[in-house]
């Protein structure tokens, strides 16, 4: 199989996916455990998410600036701070202690 052949039946997959969403009683999707999985999922796919792009690279797990950038951040977002406060006390954060050698 090439490569446009994967593209194409994923694409294909996707559709089909799609079109069975709509496929599915509005009923069963109003439903508050319905609802409730569906933010809870949310979340468990975002954490995940974050934890792999802040341990790691390639097949290892690393700490890094990473990490401590991380723990700012979610320092600050516990605190209420603007998001773009965040953000920048995060990147300062990952980038002063690259700068000083403490952390890859």
């Amino acid at each position: 199989m090439t490569l446009w052949n994967g593209i194409l039946v994923a694409s294909i997959i996707c559709v089909a996916l799609k079109a069975l969403g709509y496929a599915i009683p509005p009923r069963l999707l109003e439903a508050p455990r319905t609802s409730r999985i569906a933010d809870l999922l949310t979340v468990a796919l975002l954490a995940a998410l974050v934890a792999v792009q802040t341990l790691g690279v390639g097949q290892a797990i690393t700490v890094d600036a990473r990490v401590p950038a991380v723990l700012v951040a979610a320092g600050l977002l516990m605190l209420r701070a603007p998001f773009l406060v965040v953000v920048a006390a995060a990147a300062l954060t990952a980038a002063l202690l690259r700068a000083w050698g403490w952390a890859a």
